[in-house]
């Protein structure tokens, strides 16, 4: 089967610059900045699957993109609710969108594809995870850290199936 190495050391260079960045921010200073760092974050992987189900080829990724894309799309929802009910500061969505374009990983097209997006959502999965855990560690808000409960496990389950997918193209 093919080999995928060079691909996957582009995308371990993007994946790691992309976790540091973010993960610089991963410690949520207040709500405001947790409610701006995972809206930019979900809108980056709304996004990323988006473009993965219109380059794909392979059952398993379009599957696990669309989960991303419902997962994040039901998230950001909660998140503005939670904003908008308890009043909470949030950057402008100008703001949001600009932070989510830095935030997405430019992956080659062709082959290449599945094998990029594969380990770049491995890598975001786990900064969000991140931010999540300290948000839940770190918060005063009751509503952001119910709104944590109830996404982290649906986060680090993607991280499981992400994990096993990128298992599959390391193995191809």
């Amino acid at each position: 089967m093919k080999n995928l190495m060079g691909p996957k050391r582009f995308v371990a260079g993007c994946a790691l610059a992309c976790a540091l960045a973010v993960a610089g921010n991963a410690v949520a200073a207040n709500p405001a900045h947790f409610v701006d760092e995972a809206s930019a974050a979900a809108i980056a992987q709304i996004e990323t699957s988006r473009m993965a189900i219109s380059q794909t080829s392979s059952t398993g990724i379009n599957s696990f993109a669309v989960e991303i894309i419902k997962d994040y799309t039901d998230a950001n929802r909660d998140l503005k609710e939670i904003v908008k009910k308890h009043d909470l500061p949030m950057s402008s969505d100008d703001q949001i969108a600009s932070k989510a374009k830095t935030l997405m990983l430019q992956v080659p097209e062709g082959d290449d594809f599945d094998a990029a997006y594969i380990a770049s959502q491995v890598s975001a999965q786990e900064v969000a995870i991140a931010l999540y855990k300290q948000e839940a560690d770190n918060s005063d808000s009751p509503e952001l850290k119910a709104f944590v409960e109830k996404y982290l496990p649906k986060l680090e389950n993607n991280l499981t199936v992400a994990k096993s997918l990128e298992r599959t193209y390391s193995e191809s």
